[in-house]
C-alpha cells in the first residue's frame, strides 16, 4: 500500500465529526491494505508498531524539502523506522537525522505532514480505539463484538485485523496467562445513595484504595506483574511477585492494587506509591508495597471473566488470604453501605467501588457494572497550554489550562494554578518545556496533550468564556497521573452532569 493512500484517509477522517463516516473511509482503507493491514491500523490509531524509534519532537523541526510526486510504501516506511530504532552506540544520533532527512526527503507534503505527526504523537484525526474497532469490523465484515473483545484479550487492534485478513478465528484470542489484559474501568457517582440506585440490587462493595493498579499473572513460579497501561514492572515490585507466589494456585490471572501504607496501616501519599512504578527505582531502598487483590480473572484453566462478580468473588476469596484481600461488604442496605463508606474515609482511604453483583468482567471497557463514589469531586483531565508564573514563581511554569474530552476532541474548561508546591513547580516547568509545541503566545507554552493531571473541584458553573459552556469552580491540582493516558480522561458529558439541577448549557 502506499503511503500517499494513508496519508489522505488520515486527512480525509480528520475533516468529518461523523462517526459513520469516518469508520467508512477507514473500512475502506483497511480492505485494500493487503499485508500492510496491521502498521496501517497502528499508525491511524496514532501508534508505532516499534513503540519508540529515538526520534524525538526536536528532530521533526528542521526537515528537507517535499518531493514532488508520492512514491513511498508502507512497507518501506515501516522499514525505514525500524532501521532507525536499530541504530545505536556512537554517532547513531546523527545517522538517525541522516535516515529520517532521507525518508522525509522522497515524501510528499502531505505525507510529510502525515509522518510529522506520527512521530511526533499529534495525529488526532479522530480515529478513536473506538471507531477502529468498528472499521476493522466493517472492512472483514466481522461482529463488532467480537472484534472488541478479542482486541482486549489479544493484545492489539493491530493483531485482531491481521488475523481477520488471514482468515484465522477471532475466537483463538482468549485469555493467555502472562499476556495483559484491558483492565476494566469504573462510572463514576456523586454518592453511595446514587450508585445502589444506579446498580439497582444488591451490591459488592469495596475500599477505594489511592494505590497503583496492578495486573498479576501466575503460571506455576513464574509470576509477571503489569500496570493498568500494560507495562510490565515485575522487577520492580518483588513483593507484590512474593505475595502472588505464596497463593495456593498454578495459574492466575487477578486484578488488584499495590499500595504504600504507614505503619499504622494508613496509606502514604499516592506520590511514595508511585515512585517505585519508576524505571530507574532502586528497590532495595524504596518504601514497601502491600498487595490487595479484588478480582480474579483465570484460575488453574478456567477463565471466569464472564462469570459474575458474585462468583469471581467467591473464587478469590478462597484462594486468596484476608491480608491480600480488599475490604467489601454485599449488601442492598443503604445505611450499610453508606457506613462501609464512611469507615473507608477514616482509614484514609479514597472512596468505595460499588460493583454489580451479577455483571461479568468487561476486559477494557468502563462498564456500568462498576461505580466508583469519592467525596471529593476529582476529574482526570489534561493540559492544554500552561503560562509563565509572576512574583514567587517568576520563571517556572504555573498556570496550568484543562482539558476534558468532547468526542474526538479536546475542550478547555479554565485554568488553576492552586495546589502546586515549589518542587511540582519546579517538576512541571521542566516537564512541559519538553512537551512544548510550536513557538509560545506571550507568556502561554502550549503543550502537546499527554500529561493526565488529577483535579479537585467544588463545583461546575456555567460559562460562555470556554468552548464547553463550563467551568470549574475552586479547581486545585491533586497529584500529576503518570500511569493515565489521555485516552482516560473524563468526558464533558462527565463535567456537565456536576452542574446544578436546572443549570445545564444550552
Amino acid at each position: 500500500m502506499r503511503l500517499h493512500d494513508v496519508a489522505a484517509a488520515s486527512t480525509d477522517v480528520a475533516a468529518t465529526s461523523s462517526r459513520l463516516a469516518k469508520t467508512k473511509r477507514l473500512a475502506q482503507l483497511l480492505a485494500g491494505a493487503g499485508a500492510d493491514v496491521t502498521t496501517v491500523v497502528a499508525w491511524l490509531s496514532g501508534e508505532l508498531p516499534q513503540r519508540q524509534i529515538g526520534v524525538g519532537y526536536a528532530a521533526l523541526r528542521s526537515l528537507p524539502p517535499a518531493a514532488d510526486a508520492p512514491s513511498l510504501t508502507v512497507h518501506e516506511v515501516d522499514a525505514r523506522f525500524d532501521e532507525i530504532k536499530a541504530t545505536t552506540g556512537t554517532g547513531s544520533q546523527a545517522t538517525r537525522a541522516a535516515l529520517l532527512a532521507d525518508l522525509f526527503g522522497r515524501a510528499t507534503h502531505a505525507e510529510q505532514d502525515f509522518l510529522r505527526r506520527l512521530l511526533g504523537g499529534e495525529l488526532r484525526q479522530g480515529a478513536s480505539a473506538g471507531v477502529m474497532a468498528d472499521a476493522v469490523a466493517k472492512a472483514f465484515d466481522a461482529p463488532l463484538a467480537a472484534v472488541r473483545r478479542a482486541a482486549m484479550l489479544g493484545g492489539s487492534m493491530p493483531e485482531v485485523a491481521d488475523a481477520l485478513q488471514h482468515g484465522r478465528p477471532l475466537e483463538s484470542f482468549g485469555l493467555v496467562v502472562g499476556r495483559p489484559v484491558g483492565p476494566m474501568l469504573a462510572q463514576t457517582a456523586k454518592s453511595v445513595d446514587e450508585a445502589l440506585e444506579r446498580i439497582g440490587g444488591s451490591a459488592v462493595i469495596d475500599a477505594k484504595l489511592d494505590g497503583a493498579r496492578v495486573q498479576v499473572h501466575r503460571r506455576g513460579d513464574d509470576v509477571t506483574i503489569y500496570t493498568r497501561s500494560l507495562d510490565d514492572v515485575t522487577a520492580r515490585l518483588p513483593e507484590v511477585v512474593a505475595a502472588v507466589r505464596a497463593l495456593p494456585v498454578e495459574s492466575l490471572v487477578a486484578d488488584g492494587e499495590a499500595i504504600a501504607l504507614r505503619p499504622d496501616g494508613r496509606p502514604h501519599p499516592f506520590q511514595v506509591t508511585a515512585s517505585r512504578f519508576g524505571r530507574s527505582v532502586d528497590v532495595d531502598g524504596a518504601p514497601g508495597l502491600a498487595t490487595f487483590l479484588f478480582d480474579v480473572l483465570h484460575l488453574d484453566g478456567a477463565d471466569l471473566l464472564d462469570a459474575p462478580t458474585h462468583e469471581r468473588i467467591a473464587v478469590l476469596d478462597r484462594i486468596v488470604p484476608p491480608q491480600y484481600r480488599i475490604d467489601r461488604i454485599v449488601t442492598a442496605d443503604l445505611a450499610e453501605a453508606q457506613a462501609f463508606a464512611e469507615r473507608t474515609l477514616a482509614a484514609g482511604h479514597e472512596g468505595v467501588m460499588v460493583k454489580d453483583a451479577a455483571a461479568p468482567y468487561e476486559a477494557g471497557r468502563r462498564g456500568a457494572g462498576w461505580i466508583k463514589v469519592k467525596p471529593v469531586h476529582t476529574l482526570d483531565l489534561v493540559v492544554l497550554a500552561v503560562e509563565w508564573g509572576s512574583g514567587r514563581r517568576r520563571g517556572k511554569l504555573s498556570n496550568i489550562h484543562l482539558g476534558a474530552r468532547d468526542g474526538d476532541r479536546l475542550v478547555m474548561l479554565g485554568k488553576t494554578f492552586k495546589g502546586m508546591t515549589d518542587a511540582m513547580l519546579d517538576w512541571q516547568t521542566e516537564r512541559f518545556l519538553a512537551l512544548a509545541d510550536g513557538p509560545t503566545d506571550g507568556w502561554v507554552v502550549r503543550v502537546r496533550p499527554e500529561q493526565v493531571v488529577e483535579i479537585a473541584f467544588d463545583g461546575v458553573q456555567r460559562s460562555s468564556r470556554y468552548p464547553g459552556g463550563v467551568a470549574l469552580r475552586f479547581a486545585r491540582v491533586l497529584r500529576y497521573r503518570d500511569d493515565k493516558t489521555v485516552a482516560e480522561i473524563d468526558t464533558l458529558a462527565t463535567v456537565r452532569d456536576y452542574l446544578p439541577d436546572g443549570a445545564a448549557p444550552d
